[in-house]
């Protein structure tokens, strides 16, 4: 089974290159953020000539979420399944694929320390960890993939000094996802991989991305049955090469579980 999430930074600009990368490399599973398109805009039919079910969550211009499988889609939820007040942004759809319950995850980026939208991202955080013990459980296979915006130690950035005092690295984000990952998720692409310059987004500006000057904030972490038999997991960085690219590159992993 191979997983895939890729913040796509508008599925319209960047719909030939999702094409031609999914025709390629075949993933079962894709998490999409960014997709910017209401629910009715997303091309399902060409997903589906692909041979993929699509769940999106979206609200137009902005955010937007999706869960592209190969392996059926069933009891999708967009949004929290806390019950209260519905996120006012699309962030996170969630729907079992065949034997897996998936969730694509855009969590807000912050801003600027101390901003409403900081203290957003936070209480955001903290909703995911309860969607997760309404709607799953750590001994299933479960995963959570997506735009986490935030850096989850030093070595994944490409300088530490460069984001001192800015968002993404504070000790309170770091926290907040740790808090997450504690529900029962592992992220398998660290467990393999202990150096640091492995990133998956790189701004646009400065060449960032031919200087290596990137951020990891994208990953996929997963439940023990999927984690204990994960057998690859990788940055794929030729998909952030040529002409307009997403700032993010798409970020792989491959178990080996009987779906």
């Amino acid at each position: 089974m191979l997983v895939a999430t890729w913040n796509v930074n508008s599925l319209n600009a960047r719909m030939p290159r999702v094409e031609q990368w999914l025709t390629e490399v075949e993933p079962d599973i894709v998490c999409l953020q960014e997709t910017k398109l209401a629910d009715e805009a997303v091309p399902m039919d060409v997903f589906a000539e692909l041979g993929y079910e699509t769940a999106h969550h979206g609200q137009g211009q902005w955010n937007g979420v999706a869960i592209l499988s190969r392996l059926g889609i069933d009891d999708l939820v967009g949004g929290f399944a806390d019950g209260v007040e519905p996120d006012d942004d699309a962030r996170l759809v969630s729907a079992r694929c065949g034997p897996v319950r998936v969730n694509s995850v855009y969590v807000p980026n912050g801003r600027e320390v101390g901003h409403d939208h900081y203290h957003y991202k936070l209480d955001w955080l903290g909703r995911l960890r309860r969607h997760l013990e309404l709607t799953a459980d750590p001994s299933e296979p479960v995963i959570v993939a997506g735009d986490w915006n935030i850096a989850p130690d030093d070595r994944d950035v490409w300088d530490p000094k460069a984001f001192q005092g800015l968002t993404h690295v504070t000790p309170d984000e770091r926290k907040a996802l740790a808090e997450v990952l504690d529900w029962g998720l592992i992220d398998t692409f660290r467990r393999r991989y202990d150096q640091g310059g492995l990133f998956s987004y790189y701004d646009y500006q400065a060449g960032r991305f031919h200087k290596r000057q990137g951020m990891r904030i994208d990953y996929i972490l997963s439940t023990p049955p999927l984690a204990d038999v994960c057998r690859l997991d990788l940055v794929d960085r030729n998909a952030r090469k040529g002409k307009k690219p997403s700032d993010h590159a798409p970020v792989l992993a491959r178990y080996d579980y009987d779906t």
